[in-house]
């Protein structure tokens, strides 16, 4: 093997010069291969959201022939949708923690290193992606995915239920019927089940309010609770129900009398219900798994030049795109394989990296023209990443270490902001270096790199939220990019239209986002690149 250390830890500085015949970019390489530890990725959730954290560790024993169905959560750390739908997430397993011995929720962050075969494995490509696992699920079940409906409490809530009654058997054993009950079976209950109290939800067929209070109601004794739809005509004339929802309690004798709460609501009858006498919480059920783990430990701030381009974050950024980004997809064909080609191309004619790693980036693409199959496996791809052909001083650097691109919180920023400041290099580069190297600007393609990136982004990025709104933007004045110069400045104006729009977005805080200012120095002034999320 020919992988060298070569740590993210080097760093340049970006200063654009108003003539081009002077360098593009003065650069400061710090060779430092042990000195600066690695960042890992820091989840969006710990012990305390009653969230089970899976990992490499505990994800078999968890999912694979459980007692309780699971809801997974894939999401990505540094993907601001995921940010902004991780309060859902926690308020959510609240809401149906007395739901925990039927099913439960977990959650995976793919952009830890460490659980990126894990996402693989179970076909996440995208973030957030939501999977429901059956309980008693086989090792090679890839779950079933929350692909429509709303990401709101209640609209995952309903969503799980439908998941639940999908089940066929084994039945979970926690979890009571969901089914509805006809009047035979009421009037029989008594006599298979031994309980004191038997609450009746009256309702029609599109209410949940009977399967949410049933479930509510799982881990509680001496009481259990069945859903009657209003065709039940018979009981329904029985019991005299004019209202639906409405709750009914029956008894072994054959009375029945009407709960009365404030509200014909869920939380009203599970509140009421609850607390009726003899009713009693059973002992606390321990979690599906005992192994509530913090995602991660969370890395100390490090003071940084806000004016600078620090080459740590552009080869953390090539490390993520290439090592783990790139490994979701097993097999790449059709227009991914296009894409990538091109994607490489650009990184080995434009990265302003170390000699090291722009000799690797030059070997994978002339590697690549080499393949001819319509399909090229990411084993494959990772092995010339890796440099297993040996090719001298040559290596891609492993690990990341963000410097500029760290964020205030340690899922904020990182990857999308290393995304941002790698394709500014690239459209900058793109303007220097036929000059450096003797070419004729006339000849060179101005969409070259911007193409690049859309393709990228459109067929690889994680966050396919993110990916729609930059193909919108690309759809809409991507083609009016003629020449070089209006390259830089179009990636510069979607980029800020982006932090305008995030900077409206309750979820991130305006504080979060910087705008760029001093727009007339975009390519031919002092350039810092600056820090934003990717949406």
């Amino acid at each position: 093997m020919a992988r060298r250390c070569c740590r993210a830890t080097s760093r340049f500085t970006g200063e654009i010069h108003t003539n081009f015949r002077e360098s593009f970019i003065s650069t400061i390489v710090l060779f430092v291969c042990l000195t600066f530890p690695f960042t890992t990725e820091a989840g969006l959730y710990t012990a305390s959201d009653q969230i089970v954290i899976l990992t490499p560790d505990n994800v078999d024993s968890v999912l694979v022939n459980s007692t309780a169905a699971l809801v997974v959560e894939f999401y990505a750390s540094w993907c601001g949708h995921c940010i902004a739908f991780s309060p859902e997430w926690k308020r959510l397993a609240r809401d149906i923690k007395e739901w925990k011995p039927a099913v439960d929720l977990a959650a995976i962050d793919c952009a830890n290193g460490d659980n990126g075969p894990i996402c693989s494995r179970f076909g996440v490509k995208g973030y957030p992606t939501l999977k429901f696992f059956h309980a008693y699920s086989k090792p090679d079940s890839k779950g079933q995915g929350f692909r429509e409906g709303p990401r709101d409490v209640r609209g995952l809530r309903h969503k799980i239920i439908e998941k639940m009654e999908t089940h066929e058997e084994p039945w979970p054993p926690a979890c009571p019927p969901l089914e509805t009950a006809s009047k035979a079976e009421i009037d029989n209950f008594f006599e298979t089940n031994g309980v004191e109290h038997l609450a009746l939800i009256f309702e029609t067929s599109n209410s949940y309010v009977g399967r949410e209070v049933t479930l509510d109601l799982l881990q509680y004794e001496n009481i259990a609770v069945r859903r009657v739809l209003k065709t039940e005509e018979a009981l329904v004339a029985k019991l005299g129900v004019t209202d639906f929802p409405s709750c009914y309690l029956y008894y072994p004798s054959g009375n029945f009398t009407r709960l009365h709460v404030q509200n014909e609501a869920r939380t009203f009858y599970t509140y009421a219900l609850q607390r009726l006498p003899g009713v009693l919480r059973a002992g606390n059920t321990p979690p599906v798994t005992s192994d509530l783990l913090k995602n991660t430990t969370e890395d100390q701030w490090r003071p940084f030049n806000g004016s600078r381009v620090y080459m740590a974050d552009l080869e953390s950024t090539l490390h993520y795109s290439l090592r783990l980004e790139l490994a979701a997809h097993p097999v790449i064909k059709g227009e991914a394989l296009i894409t990538l080609q091109r994607y490489i191309s650009v990184l080995a004619k434009y990265f302003p990296g170390r000699p090291v790693v722009r000799n690797l980036l030059k070997s994978v693409d002339t590697w690549l023209k080499g393949q001819n199959d319509t399909e090229l496996s990411y084993s494959s791809l990772r092995d010339a990443l890796d440099n297993t052909a040996e090719v001298p001083n040559a290596a891609l650097p492993e690990g990341v270490r963000w410097v500029g691109c760290q964020g205030s919180k340690p899922h904020f920023r990182r990857y999308p902001c290393g995304m941002w400041t790698l394709f500014h290099v690239l459209t900058r580069q793109l303007t220097s270096t036929p000059l450096l190297e003797g070419l004729i600007p006339g000849l060179m393609d101005p969409q070259e790199v911007l193409q690049a990136m859309r393709s990228y982004v459109h067929s690889f990025f994680g966050c396919r939220a993110c990916a729609t709104h930059f193909e919108n933007m690309a759809k809409d004045s991507m083609s009016h990019v003629g020449t070089l110069s209006t390259a830089m400045l179009w990636l510069w104006s979607r980029h800020n239209h982006v932090n305008n729009r995030l900077a409206d977005m309750k979820c991130f805080g305006a504080a979060l986002v910087n705008r760029i200012q001093n727009k007339e120095d975009w390519g031919f002034g002092s350039c810092p690149l600056h820090k934003t999320y990717w949406s």
